[in-house]
């Protein structure tokens, strides 16, 4: 307020004399209002206005007035009486009526004051009462506080233990610290400014009933942030729907509909904790209104026109959740404590995991509703992206642009919420245009301790909620000992994201009845929370003696529906005991109707096109956007789409181009292509350019792949915010919603996917063994030794062959469907192709399978530009397919038994080795052998490959270290195909050269097929070729690089 003062002073100031506040008085601003002090009266002679011109003008009108008071204006009429009546100077004039209409938040003083309230009227020619103006303004500024600091002291914890640190201030003076008033001043009347409603219809209020209404709307069951917000119209929004009173009031038939839903919520927790008393089940004891708060979410979104949510949460209360929200059969439930074995393949997971997919009739809006749960693992909040991801999914397959169909809803824990970083990477994916799922519901499930931690040792902000402040989210806190208020709270949020699509956080503040699980003891490090826990009664008693004492229900009527349910529960437990066997597939979140029935699970579609389709897609990716000639095109970019279309016309293909074809081929079919990440609409090499942009117009761009064909599928190719955490776990979502899309996922560099490790393992590498869930998701990951630096050389492509689940003491019987066999039963695929052709088949035999699997690609970063890594047309037109591993083709191929050494290896280091070959002349000595496909292992071709050079000792070469790369993932299959394979050889003339001269000395040719008195049976052997062992994926000098490169390449050549 008082820089207001200084600042109104400072923009009106005509000396030193101006009451502050005149402004208000009129409309126009009145110049008449100045008072000297300490003046005696005076005539009109003494008026301050009066200079050397205006006298002489003023004197000729007074004396006009004194011969006749009506030959002059009403206005010098009413001048000269007040002035002859002592009036003092710049009192006398009186300002003509103003009939201009007053702008919002502009009054005329007088409205301000009543008539009876104690305080000098304010009428034309009096002084102004600065007290006044004060007065009104403070009863502004506290309503304004109210809004924002309310929530501080709003009565929110059902315990009563929490301590919000306000710097040793009474919580009350938070509110009122800078404002006086007596008790005299509480009957007085104050007008209302236009920024709040707690007057509904009425202008002006008593200030005691102001700050009445005040404490009910901000101080009571329900704190508000919202004030943050920079919308004037969604900080009314939220003023209209919070302020004014009883607006938490429910009728009867409301409170009932409240209290059965809380009494099967509490029902079903105490049905589990009485048949299974020590088993761990994370329940909601203590948080029990969390159920009947999302079926209140779900009710008013359905009937504002959603018809399918989705949904994510941790595991504590989700067996509730599946029960009493999903409506998932309680047999169902009741067979997960019974440790029965499964019927169909997977190794499953705990039950507060799984999740579900229901499709029912809401029976209080008497629509279809469809609900999913996702499954999660035990890392907290990793569930969230992949909810958003899968919301966006099914919003796209829809058309649903402005997401009125389909919702999510994100239940949270108070600690996770705050403590883990892929929330705020979630949170900011919100208002991205390609990730945006058009608003969230956020419920947190505060139970004011995390684990065994103390909420003053487990964050730094006042709220577990402050994360949302980010992206303008409000945040309702809710006492959960306060089910109508729940309620309430829980309308306005699903109506904020009906209208705003924006995210909005439920804090319901509850408690932990138990321990972080059943057979925990939370008394070991919270006693005296757990003291009060013990005495506190659960709000279902609370409830119901509530309603009872209203006359609302009788005892008996709530004893009735008590019972009801736990008959119900016991039928299912009945009924449960019947059963042999469990089913994982029950617990599918993602069900892909139709994909599966009626097709030959092991029969792949072909993965070549018709010569005519890659000459239209490479024409089209090499050409500027046709008939937009103002379009204008950086002058490099014009080179690259130039040289791009002479590759079209030689029939060749960089790694760019392969790409483009593969994404358009697919666009042809119908097949959705979204390519993902960090700086992938360019690509980190700037290689891709999927997208061009006018270079004099902003947001003017152009993408060629999303117009090949009028009847194509979409395109999209989106840069993502800087996170591989957030952005991929979304982009697994997206994938795991629709089998016919093609989803891809760009890290940056490679080496950068560790930090969204939680995804790859929880969810891509063992999301179908535990949840039936299959994903066709690809990860394109740019990996190879190229001298820069220890954060940009390694993908890391040994966890990704770590974890993959084929066994290497076994080698698959051979078959003609082998291929597919193997990818049928691997948990995903890995590859580190070597040639653009490779590249565009194993990216449209993702599609080409009858079922989905992850890819794990290793892509190239040099070879984008190398000028031997090209591949033609004949490798991809219609008859060709992906070679999971390409043999010598050169020289040494043609006369085998000769060759001296086989080496065989993978991605990049072929081109360092071929080279190296070709320097030293040893092209008939050496056979180069390239795995596109490392796992699942091709040990059918790699079988073939070792009989077809008997005579050469057997390499793994790769520029990784030995404690990385592909060679403790090939070694030991390798061996085993090496020992079901024996090499059959005349036995050595000195049984005492050692094992040296045996695997590295000039093999004789064989006599004879069969062993005999001077042949022997042995094992061939395959060594290492590479960098030494290292802790680092890469040295950081460049000197260095190359003499390992160089180390490397010598080794290879040694014969």
């Amino acid at each position: 307020m008082h820089r207001a003062r200084i600042a109104l002073q400072a923009s009106t100031r005509t000396g030193n004399t101006e009451r502050f506040a005149s402004w208000l008085l009129n409309k126009p601003q009145a110049a008449a209002a100045t008072v000297y002090a300490n003046r005696p009266k005076s005539s009109t002679a003494a008026e301050p206005f009066l200079n050397g011109s205006s006298s002489a003008y003023v004197e000729t009108m007074y004396n006009n007035w004194l011969s006749d008071p009506n030959s002059v204006h009403a206005s010098w009429d009413a001048f000269f009486r007040n002035a002859t009546n002592g009036a003092q100077p710049g009192v006398a004039y009186t300002p003509p009526p103003n009939l201009a209409p007053y702008s919002k938040n502009e009054v005329p003083l007088t409205s301000l004051v009543p008539a009876s309230g104690g305080m000098p009227s304010i009428s034309a020619g009096s002084p102004i009462n600065e007290k006044i103006i004060d007065d009104h303004l403070a009863v502004q500024a506290i309503i304004r506080s109210y809004q924002i600091r309310g929530h501080h002291i709003a009565k929110l914890d059902p315990l009563d233990i929490a301590n919000l640190d306000l710097g040793g201030k009474n919580p009350r003076k938070v509110i009122h610290s800078s404002y006086r008033f007596d008790e005299a001043d509480m009957d007085r009347v104050f007008k209302l400014p236009s920024t709040t409603f707690i007057g509904e219809k009425e202008k002006a209020l008593p200030l005691r009933e102001i700050l009445n209404r005040l404490e009910q709307a901000y101080c009571n069951n329900i704190g508000i942030e919202f004030m943050f917000i920079n919308s004037l119209e969604q900080c009314n929004w939220i003023r209209q729907r919070m302020e004014p009173p009883n607006v938490t009031k429910m009728s009867n038939d409301q409170k009932r509909l409240i209290l059965a839903r809380l009494t099967r919520s509490t029902g079903f927790e105490n049905f589990l904790a009485k048949k299974w008393s020590s088993e761990k089940r994370f329940g909601l004891e203590g948080c029990e209104i969390l159920i009947p708060a999302m079926k209140q979410v779900i009710d008013t979104s359905t009937r504002l026109g959603v018809e399918s949510i989705i949904m994510g949460m941790p595991h504590r209360g989700r067996l509730n959740v599946l029960a009493n929200v999903c409506r998932k059969p309680l047999h169902q439930l009741f067979t997960q404590f019974a440790g029965l074995e499964a019927e169909d393949d997977g190794s499953g997971d705990v039950k507060y995991h799984l999740g579900t997919y229901i499709e029912r009739l809401n029976r209080v809006t008497n629509k279809n509703i469809r609900l999913a749960v996702c499954a999660n693992p035990s890392h907290l909040e990793a569930v969230d992206p992949v909810v958003q991801g899968k919301t966006r999914a099914e919003q796209f397959y829809r058309g649903d642009n402005e997401g009125k169909k389909v919702m999510s809803i994100l239940l949270h824990g108070d600690a996770a919420f705050a403590g883990q970083g892929v929330v705020f990477e979630t949170m900011h994916l919100s208002d991205l245009p390609a990730y945006t799922t058009h608003g969230t519901v956020h419920i947190v499930a505060n139970n004011q301790i995390g684990f065994t931690t103390d909420p003053r040792h487990s964050r730094s902000s006042a709220y577990c909620t402050d994360v949302a402040r980010v992206v303008n989210a409000p945040i309702f806190h809710v006492n959960s000992d306060n089910p109508e208020a729940v309620m309430h709270v829980c309308n306005v949020a699903a109506e904020w994201r009906a209208t705003f699509h924006k995210d909005v956080v439920i804090d319901i503040v509850s408690y932990r009845r138990n321990g972080h699980n059943e057979v925990d003891e939370p008394m070991f490090t919270q006693p005296l929370m757990y003291q009060k826990i013990r005495k506190t009664k659960p709000v279902l008693e609370k409830y119901a003696d509530q309603l009872i004492t209203e006359g609302v229900v009788t005892a008996e009527e709530v004893k009735d529906v008590k019972d009801k349910y736990e008959k119900i529960c016991e039928d299912a437990y009945n009924q449960a005991k019947q059963e042999t066997h469990i089913k994982y597939k029950d617990w599918l979140d993602s069900p892909w109707s139709g994909f599966f029935e009626g097709k030959d699970p092991l029969k792949m579609s072909t993965t070549g096109v018709v010569e005519e389709t890659l000459v239209h897609i490479g024409k089209r990716f090499s050409s500027p956007p046709p008939n937009a000639a103002e379009f204008e095109i950086h002058k490099g970019l014009l080179r690259i789409l130039k040289a791009r279309m002479e590759m079209v016309e030689n029939r060749t293909v960089d790694w760019a181009l392969a790409e483009a074809m593969a994404f358009g081929s697919l666009l042809k079919e119908g097949i959705h292509v979204r390519l993902s990440g960090e700086d992938v609409e360019r690509g980190t090499f700037s290689h891709r350019h999927h997208v061009l942009h006018h270079q004099k117009v902003d947001k003017a761009t152009y993408c060629p792949l999303a117009h090949l064909y009028p009847d194509q599928a979409p395109y999209t190719v989106c840069n993502s915010s800087l996170s591989e955490y957030g952005v991929l776990g979304f982009e697994v979502g997206y994938s795991v919603t629709n089998p016919n899309a093609l989803v891809l996922w760009e890290a940056q560099f490679g080496d950068f996917n560790n930090v969204a490790q939680c995804i790859i393992d929880q969810f891509i590498s063992s999301g179908q063994a535990k949840w039936v869930r299959q994903s066709g998701i690809v990860l394109l990951q740019p990996h190879g030794m190229e001298g820069m630096g220890p954060e940009h050389s390694s993908a890391r492509l040994e966890r990704f062959l770590q974890m993959s689940a084929d066994d290497p003491d076994y080698m698959p019987p051979e078959s003609p469907d082998y291929e597919v066999r193997q990818l049928h039963d691997c948990n995903w695929i890995v590859a580190n192709c070597s040639s653009p052709a490779s590249l565009f088949h194993i990216l449209r035999r993702q599609i080409a399978l009858p079922f989905r699997k992850p890819l794990i690609l290793m892509t190239p970063k040099s070879l984008l530009r190398h000028p031997e890594c090209k591949s033609t047309f004949d490798d991809m037109v219609e008859g060709t397919t992906f070679r999971r591993l390409i043999p010598e083709e050169g020289p040494a191929a043609q006369n085998p038994s000769n060759v001296r050494k086989v080496a065989f290896c993978s991605g990049r280091v072929y081109y360092d080795l071929l080279k190296q070959r070709r320097e030293k002349n040893l092209e008939k000595d050496i056979a180069i052998v390239r795995l596109e496909q490392i796992s699942p292992f091709p040990y059918d071709q790699i079988k073939a490959e070792i009989a077809k050079y008997p005579n050469a000792q057997l390499v793994w070469s790769q520029e990784e270290h030995k404690n990385m790369g592909s060679w403790s993932y090939i070694e030991p299959r390798f061996r085993t195909l090496l020992q079901n394979q024996k090499h059959i050889r005349p036995m050595s003339r000195s049984q005492t050269g050692g094992w040296f001269s045996q695997l590295f000395g000039k093999a004789e040719a064989p006599q004879s097929d069969q062993t005999g008195p001077h042949t022997e049976a042995v094992p061939r052997t395959i060594s290492y070729n590479g960098r030494a062992t290292a802790a680092s994926p890469a040295t950081g000098s460049k000197a260095a690089h190359n003499k390992e490169l160089r180390n490397l390449l010598e080794e290879f050549c040694v014969l």
